[in-house]
């Protein structure tokens, strides 16, 4: 028996040709299924979310004469809710809004605690923890911004009042909503969860199983919660009893207790960032793809990537049968090596690491791309080491793998000629696995981020030398996380949305989605269909039974090690047609697109 084949297993993956060594992708969230959907037309409007009781929730706020950030805001209340697993108010997000004049990319990210070091997720041997020892722990929770994050794009952007935004979530918390498939599939595969006590009363029934498949689960702690943000703001969850009690779950774990402080909360403040845009050109058009900065290495590795497959021989390959042939699966295979190898070495919180020649534009620049371009042969090249834009030569160690895990996408468009795209988190499937609750009497509350394990574990190489991404006080941990807006170069009309979750995959979910779009001429919804394909740098991953035995054979015969897995991608996307908008959302995931 191959030895590999074990371990595999349990990451729920499977072996195609030779296991030479261990493979590199865990999957954020387990597969639930793939159900066809056929995609959806509107005129006006538009909203694509994870779940179809937010998106419905954002249509009614757009109806109701709200604007894509008062939608945005109902579409997350919903799913802190519905999709618990994801994302939600204990985490973060990035925003990428557009007004129809003016791109603004807000900056949620969780922060790290002011009393923490680099030496967060060492042992006391100085070695580092294991992963999923250090997810479900007080240690891995950072400072949650998403809330903070939105009431500032909704100072500059909302047309409802704060408070209205929250009442969908409000009435679903109280009334109930039924288990999904999906979340059932989920708790059923977590055996951490259970560990905490809030968590398990809420999620669990007294013999130790899930609730079923379609059980009403009323949430009527997170509906107070909610009303209290609703009347007073972010403060309602950075100060007072949600404050406290998020200090002491954090402070008061049993094996690994964290460093957050009263003070880390009420000091956190979003970020306002400039985007990071770039020109790229498919199909004949001229486009502006703009995407989130540092601290997340999204819209710089998906620039590379398309920039690099652009001055490739495969650049306007078709599809062959419907899938990407064997050929364009290498070349995207080479170029993403490269793009991954300098997203280890220099992206991180730009606010203690600066980027390479000054600029982080400096790893798109056309010349430089020309450069690393010409490193992608008809084979596998050996080793994909980071390059050196400008001549930039970095201080920095490589950040070593490590596993990424899950997160949300939402992409709207409004009536007034705003839209946005954005990503939201709280890590790992139920992020650290813990609950909290300012009253256990009422049953429920809303689960904490996992999000510092975004961070480097080894925060230093065998000589001394610091990896960029590593741990240090009041620092955003690097993230993949990738929201999307394209515009037409000559004119600057926005002609797509887009994002998906998915790890450090999140990177190839959305770069398939554009290259789909822009290159081949695909719908949103036929784009997100396709099979997923990617690497972290090492195994070239394939979405499990999509590719057939020929394409796998002449990657081989490239010297690439092949891997197939089940790539559960939750890309949602929406792409102005010919007066309407159309919108496509991921079979894989159980999100709808909802509008007018």
């Amino acid at each position: 028996m191959n030895a590999c084949k074990p371990l595999l297993a349990a990451l729920g993956l499977a072996l195609l040709g030779a296991c030479t060594a261990p493979p590199s992708v865990q999957q954020p969230e387990a597969a639930s299924g793939f159900n066809a959907k056929s995609g959806w037309t509107f005129q006006r409007q538009a909203v694509a979310a994870a779940n179809p009781l937010a998106t419905e929730a954002g249509a009614q706020i757009l109806r109701a004469g709200g604007s894509a950030v008062d939608a945005a805001i109902a579409v997350q209340m919903v799913l802190t809710l519905v999709e618990p697993q994801s994302s939600g108010i204990g985490g973060g997000a990035f925003l990428l809004h557009h007004d129809g004049r003016k791109l603004q990319a807000f900056d949620g990210r969780e922060t790290a605690p002011a009393a923490v070091d680099e030496k967060l997720f060492l042992n006391e041997q100085g070695e580092p923890l294991s992963f999923t020892t250090a997810v479900a722990s007080g240690r891995s929770v950072g400072v949650p911004g998403a809330v903070m994050m939105l009431a500032l794009a909704h100072r500059q952007h909302g047309k409802l009042s704060w408070a209205r935004l929250f009442d969908p979530a409000i009435t679903l918390a109280e009334r109930g909503f039924a288990i999904s498939p999906r979340l059932h599939t989920l708790l059923v595969a977590d055996a951490a969860l259970k560990a905490d006590p809030v968590a398990a009363a809420y999620f669990y029934r007294a013999d130790g199983q899930p609730h079923p498949v379609g059980h009403v689960l009323r949430n009527p702690e997170l509906a107070q919660v909610l009303r209290n943000i609703a009347a007073t703001g972010p403060v309602a969850l950075h100060e007072g009893p949600v404050a406290r009690a998020i200090v002491n779950k954090v402070r008061q774990h049993p094996t690994l207790p964290g460093a957050m402080s009263l003070d880390d909360l009420q000091r956190y403040q979003p970020r306002e960032r400039a985007a990071l845009c770039h020109d790229h050109s498919a199909a004949g058009r001229a486009l502006r793809i703009c995407g989130f900065p540092p601290p997340s290495s999204g819209a710089i590795a998906v620039g590379q990537i398309l920039g690099l497959l652009s001055r490739t021989p495969q650049a306007a390959a078709p599809l062959i049968n419907g899938l990407p042939s064997a050929d364009w699966l290498h070349s995207y295979n080479e170029a993403s090596r490269l793009a991954f190898a300098d997203r280890a070495q220099y992206v991180a919180d730009p606010d203690f690491v600066a980027p390479p020649a000054r600029r982080w534009t400096s790893l798109l620049d056309a010349r430089y791309l020309d450069d690393r371009a010409r490193l992608i042969t008809e084979t596998r090249m050996p080793t994909a080491a980071a390059g050196e834009p400008d001549g930039a030569h970095s201080s920095w160690a490589p950040m070593p793998d490590q596993p990424e895990h899950g997160t949300s996408h939402l992409s709207i468009v409004d009536a007034f000629g705003n839209s946005l795209a954005m990503t939201t988190t709280i890590e790992s499937a139920f992020g650290s696995r813990l609950m909290v609750t300012t009253d256990p009497s009422r049953p429920g509350g809303f689960l904490l981020n996992n999000e510092l394990t975004d961070f480097s574990f080894a925060p230093r190489d065998a000589q001394g030398q610091a990896v960029a991404n590593r741990v240090e006080p009041g620092k955003r941990p690097r993230s993949s996380m990738s929201p999307t807006l394209v515009f037409d170069k000559a004119t600057g009309e926005l002609l797509m949305s887009t994002g998906s979750p998915g790890g450090a995959f999140i990177i190839h979910y959305t770069a398939k989605v554009l290259h789909g779009v822009l290159q081949w001429g695909l719908s949103p919804q036929a784009a997100v269909d396709l099979p997923n394909v990617g690497t972290l740098g090492g195994p070239l991953v394939l979405e499990q039974g999509r590719f057939p035995a020929t394409a796998v054979n002449a990657l081989q015969q490239r010297r690439h090690t092949v891997q197939q897995g089940e790539l559960t991608s939750g890309a949602q996307a929406l792409v102005r047609g010919r007066g309407v908008w159309l919108g496509g959302a991921d079979p894989r995931r159980e999100g709808i697109v909802a509008g007018d």
